[in-house]
């Protein structure tokens, strides 16, 4: 049995035509190669799986290339090419910093950068995450770095710049890898599907490549586990089903339920996905991302944000064309804040209903604002109700021009039976309700009280005596007022004890200016909250700044008598022929 190579490792690049997603990096390099213009140190830094060991070994391979080829391509046919790919040569040597990142590793790689190479011109040294060095293994290796021997090169590689020293950084040439494109992923996975004999989708493999986020290495891995799932024919729906990813038909559907105003088929496509164990969230948040790509699929100049496979691509600029644009700005609008309300919701489920429900209604036309912009709050019924027309109402013969109207009464007041209903007039559609603001609620009800209340009633007036109970209980209710983003003012305040000062005023001592400031901007909240609870609308609070007193510096017996001798040289005098001793 042929002995199993991962992916990762199978196509791992050679030279530097086939690294995948590197160009300008890569030509850099090969321009450097040619002209014989390298540096001492190199600093290959991005994020994982995209290029940044491998370019290094490439790098190392080519500069020690005995023939190499137009464009600083390694020949790979020489001696110290073959000695590379076989890992037996003498001249290029790696080191993982993440399990050898003592200064006694770095002084071990500093003798070995004293001896030159046996064949070859250039000894390389790949230290991979480097980041790991200790702050004195950095130190140690500074001088190493600044001003190694002529036949020296570093090449350092990591996945976290921020963290190596800025004198370090000084001193290599930095190279960023990017991230690899979707479509980058895409074209090299079908090419190792093409060497392998595998049959794969392009949506699939571009699901594979959404989920690496940019790396190959973990795109590589993946596309090896679905190959392992599917026996070598990758659909959309069997990597759905192992990636444990929602699939994106179900999108798709709800989108086509929304602007046919279909309620109760939304309903049930989110409990049927509920059902296969997907996360409420998840879905809400799928749903969000599938209106930005139906957003963005309208115009063409917008169109290559849409990372995708070109199938996928047209199925989405389809379904957008028959979206309204003020549609897609409303439930967009309305999926995002249904994510951030999703993870405080107590009742998460209906949290995602709701904003279904107010998707669907988004695409009626009739629901629409003048802007476009803003989603109305208010709900429609969910289930249509057909409404009888009312019966024609019976001719009544018109009334004489000379005679007079009767009185209008109020509409409050006058039965439906005396309302004449005229022969031309056609039934009245129905009226759309007002929409009701919560904003003021409650606020007409208050003005109807006032109006009621006799003018001669007095106002009650509290005017209880303070105490120390109450004045301590009074504090502690407010402190404990204070929203949660305000603990360490809360603690700060704990620390602070009001006194009473007379029955209606207290003294709050402070010791510092900045934390009397902050009281006296807080003092129309702390006097309401403390009033209510002393029971005194007369209360008052005062602050005072507490005076900083000098410290007075206690001295031991020692330090006492060395101060004595200082000032009168007798005393040691004394001390000697009395035979004193302190300790």
């Amino acid at each position: 049995m042929e002995e199993y190579v991962v992916s990762a490792l199978k196509y791992r690049p050679l030279n530097f035509d086939s690294v995948v997603g590197q160009r300008s990096l890569t030509t850099t390099l090969k321009n450097a190669i040619s002209s014989g213009k390298l540096a001492h140190a190199y600093l290959f830094c991005g994020p994982r799986g995209v290029g940044k060991t491998t370019c290094a070994r490439i790098f190392a391979k080519a500069i020690n290339c005995f023939d190499p080829q137009d464009g600083g391509e390694p020949c790979g046919k020489c001696e110290s090419c073959q000695a590379f790919d076989q890992q037996r040569s003498m001249n290029i040597h790696e080191l993982d910093a993440a399990s050898n990142n003592s200064v006694e590793d770095i002084r071990e790689l500093c003798k070995q950068v004293l001896i030159p190479p046996q064949t070859g011109r250039y000894k390389v040294f790949i230290i991979d995450e480097v980041h790991m060095l200790s702050s004195a293994a950095f130190n140690a290796f500074l001088k190493t770095l600044e001003e190694p021997p002529s036949y020296v090169i570093f090449i350092l590689a990591t996945t976290e710049k921020h963290k190596i020293l800025p004198t370090i950084l000084s001193r290599c040439q930095v190279y960023d890898f990017q991230r690899m494109t979707t479509q980058n992923t895409i074209d090299h996975l079908m090419y190792v599907a093409q060497k392998e004999g595998y049959t794969a989708e392009p949506e699939a493999l571009g699901l594979i490549a959404e989920k690496a986020d940019g790396g190959m290495r973990d795109a590589l891995s993946i596309f090896d586990q679905m190959v392992s799932f599917s026996g070598g024919n990758l659909t959309y729906e069997s990597v759905c089903q192992n990636l444990n990813v929602l699939s994106q038909e179900y999108y798709f559907q709800l989108v086509d339920h929304f602007l046919a105003m279909r309620i109760p088929e939304c309903l049930l496509l989110f409990n049927e996905v509920l059902q296969k164990g997907f996360d409420g969230g998840n879905f809400v948040a799928g749903l969000a991302t599938h209106l930005r790509n139906l957003l963005v699929s309208r115009d063409a100049v917008t169109l290559p944000l849409l990372e995708m496979s070109e199938r996928m691509r047209a199925r989405y600029q389809e379904q957008a064309q028959r979206c309204p644009i003020r549609f897609i700005y409303k439930a967009l609008k309305l999926s995002n804040d249904c994510d951030q309300a999703y993870r405080t919701s107590r009742n998460k489920r209906l949290q995602v209903e709701l904003c279904l429900i107010q998707c669907t209604q988004a695409a009626d036309a009739d629901n629409a604002d003048a802007s476009g912009r803003s989603p109305s709050d208010a709900l429609k019924p969910v289930i249509k109700k057909e409404v009888s027309q009312p019966a024609a109402a019976p001719v009544v013969p018109a009334q004489p021009a000379a005679a007079a109207a009767p009185p209008v009464q109020p509409a409050s007041v006058q039965p439906a039976s005396i309302q004449p209903t005229p022969a031309s007039s056609a039934p009245e559609p129905q009226k759309r309700l007002p929409k009701v603001s919560f904003k003021h609620f409650g606020a007409g009800k208050k003005e109807e009280e006032s109006q009621q209340m006799p003018a001669d009633k007095p106002v009650e007036h509290f005017a209880e005596p303070i105490n120390v109970e109450k004045l301590t209980a009074s504090w502690y209710t407010y402190i404990g007022t204070l929203p949660h983003e305000s603990v360490a003012l809360a603690q700060r305040l704990k620390g602070l004890q009001p006194t009473v000062k007379d029955d209606n005023t207290a003294v709050l001592s402070v010791s510092n200016p900045q934390v009397q400031q902050t009281v006296e901007s807080m003092m129309p909240q702390i006097l309401g909250t403390m009033r209510q609870v002393l029971k005194n609308d007369d209360f008052r609070l005062e602050t005072k700044l507490e005076e900083i007193q000098e410290v007075v510096k206690t001295y031991s017996a020692p330090e006492m008598l060395k101060m004595m001798q200082e000032q009168n040289a007798g005393v040691g005098e004394l001390v000697g022929k009395l035979g004193l001793a302190f300790d």
